[in-house]
């Protein structure tokens, strides 16, 4: 059997709050073998760009990405949230690189189209990889990743997060059985929206279907557990949603959603 590597997507919502945050990167620090981690954004890049005048423009909760938002993007996910997740856990004793997808070319992306909207400097993603990611792994190093990707043009461009950790987990399912863990602020994949311990435990392609058919699982988690469907359809053995204080626990799968494509 392969070697276990954890690829895991924390939320702007937890980088937001410090003692979550703490909590959450000291529980990633304590995973045993390969980790990865990628990152959200927060509210910190909002806050600043109001600083220096940058309006914020949200379109279906996606940002509106122009050169002085970009500027602001780039100073923030790839500079001070990163440099901070990196800082905290190298202090809880795991060796972190922080990386954006330029350094090292580990991921390239195009600049999104323009369709009906102009996203501006977006990048949908074209090529991870791998192999690079995997030296740095092989070099005892953990890769902390920021949302952010370049063009073979050598623009950066802003990039969801959730999908680089879904790219980055199928790129990786190539060297190692991989688990993809999605923490964010809910206990996982919830049967009634308004009980946060109406938690449904596992999922696979049937149920998801009686879920979706039924109107449990509805709007905004049926794109998230599309892409986590696909990431296991492309090679990856394991895909977790869980609130990010049950880190430890979904490992052990003991908590969150459990998506395979077994029953």
């Amino acid at each position: 059997m392969s070697q276990a590597l954890y690829v895991v997507k924390i939320g702007g919502n937890v980088i937001d709050n410090p003692d979550a945050c703490s909590k959450f990167l000291n529980d990633f620090a304590q995973l045993k073998g390969q980790k990865i981690l990628v990152h959200g954004g927060g509210k910190v890049a909002t806050q600043i760009a109001a600083k220096l005048q940058i309006e914020t423009q949200m379109v279906d909760g996606r940002r509106i990405t122009d050169k002085p938002m970009l500027d602001v993007v780039t100073m923030v996910y790839g500079g001070l949230v990163n440099k901070n997740l990196v800082a905290q856990l190298q202090a809880a004793g795991s060796n972190a690189i922080g990386l954006t997808g330029a350094d090292g070319g580990i991921i390239r992306s195009v600049k999104r189209p323009v369709k009906t909207i102009d996203y501006g400097f977006v990048g949908d993603i074209e090529e991870v990889n791998g192999q690079q990611i995997n030296a740095l792994l092989q070099s005892s190093l953990v890769p902390v990743i920021a949302p952010l990707t370049y063009s073979s043009e050598g623009l950066l461009l802003n990039t969801n997060a959730d999908t680089m950790a879904s790219a980055t987990a199928v790129a990786m399912s190539g060297f190692y059985e991989v688990n993809l863990i999605y923490c964010f602020e809910k206990k996982g994949v919830l049967s009634d929206p308004d009980d946060d311990n109406a938690v449904i435990s596992s999922l696979n392609p049937q149920s998801y279907a009686d879920y979706k058919e039924s109107g449990v699982i509805n709007k905004g988690m049926i794109p998230k557990l599309d892409n986590a469907f696909a990431a296991l359809q492309a090679g990856v053995a394991q895909v977790t949603i869980c609130h990010a204080d049950d880190l430890a626990q979904a490992v052990a799968s003991a908590a969150g959603t459990r998506i395979s494509m077994q029953g």
